[in-house]
């Protein structure tokens, strides 16, 4: 029996080029759930956790088109929204996959709130972009009235940006253990988590959004759980992805992938930050994988995927 951390990527949740709709989103993750539950039912412990990019920035632009009626929440209330709206979901689909599957398991969805310095190099600049596309005329106007940060995104339009500080404690860490222990298959730290800093002793939200790959990484860590497993919609980490010259890593050190890193062979907007993560939870002697949410079981099998050692 294994203790594993299970980071959905936004695939498992949404299909690329679908509408974010409720109807679309809930299909995903009937799919997603039973490949979950065949994890489970190998007798693995469960903890899962998920992005929610597409949800927290259609939030966003609901907060903005309604701004002039019903006053704007902060970013960090809108991933506690997700975290809430995303868990019931996966709640609900893997309880009916549960039931067909002739499984005896709860399921409960944690709000999770993860700590992060103030200090932050991040917060000097914001890089992480979400909502919508703007065209030139809006990125314009929006820098003239200096409603919120905006940048150029990979020449496609001008997009709102975040700060996305770096995840340092998950502070419901010893309740996520306590419960997956007791044998409950637990959500927790969804979208990277609730962005909250500490000052003068006390807790306040931050208007952020915190890598999910890197905070799974950490509540894989804080719980000490076997194996992080970082799912997405390529079956391994592959060298010169899309190249003639293409290569798939199947077993990979962490000072050779770290070699890799530094050569500039993975994206910072997709592969990059799921590498950087799987190295952190490797370098404590555990296993980290990376695989495609159709292959989880055969990767835990040795026969896809790729794994991360020390």
């Amino acid at each position: 029996m294994k203790k594993i951390v299970v980071a959905l990527g936004g695939n498992a949740i949404l299909t690329a080029g679908e509408k974010a709709t409720f109807e679309n989103q809930y299909n995903s993750v009937t799919k997603a759930s039973k490949f979950l539950a065949k994890i489970i039912k190998a007798g693995n412990k469960l903890v899962i956790s998920h992005g929610n990019g597409p949800q927290v920035g259609n939030l966003v632009l609901q907060n903005e088109i309604a701004a002039a009626t019903i006053p704007e929440f902060p970013i960090y209330a809108l991933t506690a929204e997700t975290q809430g709206s995303i868990g019931f979901i996966l709640e609900e689909n893997l309880n009916n996959t549960f039931i067909q599957e002739g499984m005896e398991k709860n399921i409960v969805t944690l709000l999770t709130r993860v700590e992060v310095s103030s200090t932050d190099e991040a917060f000097k600049d914001p890089t992480k972009p979400i909502g919508r596309f703007y065209n030139e005329e809006e990125y314009k106007e929006i820098l003239a009235e200096g409603r919120f940060p905006i940048k150029q995104d990979s020449n496609r339009g001008y997009r709102r940006v975040v700060y996305s500080p770096k995840p340092q404690k998950i502070l419901n860490a010893e309740i996520v253990n306590s419960l997956v222990e007791d044998g409950n298959v637990v959500i927790a730290t969804g979208g990277g988590g609730i962005p909250v800093v500490r000052e003068d002793g006390i807790y306040k939200g931050i208007d952020a959004v915190i890598d999910k790959d890197l905070t799974s990484s950490k509540l894989a860590e804080s719980i000490d759980a076997d194996i992080l497993m970082i799912l997405t919609d390529v079956e391994n980490v592959y060298l010169n992805y899309g190249q003639e010259n293409e290569k798939k890593l199947d077993i990979v050190k962490v000072a050779e992938l770290e070699a890799y890193v530094k050569e500039g062979h993975f994206s910072s907007g997709s592969m990059l930050p799921k590498v950087l993560a799987a190295i952190e939870f490797a370098k404590g002697g555990k296993e980290s994988y990376i695989c495609s949410l159709n292959k989880a079981n055969e990767t835990l099998e040795g026969r896809s995927g790729t794994k991360i050692i020390l």
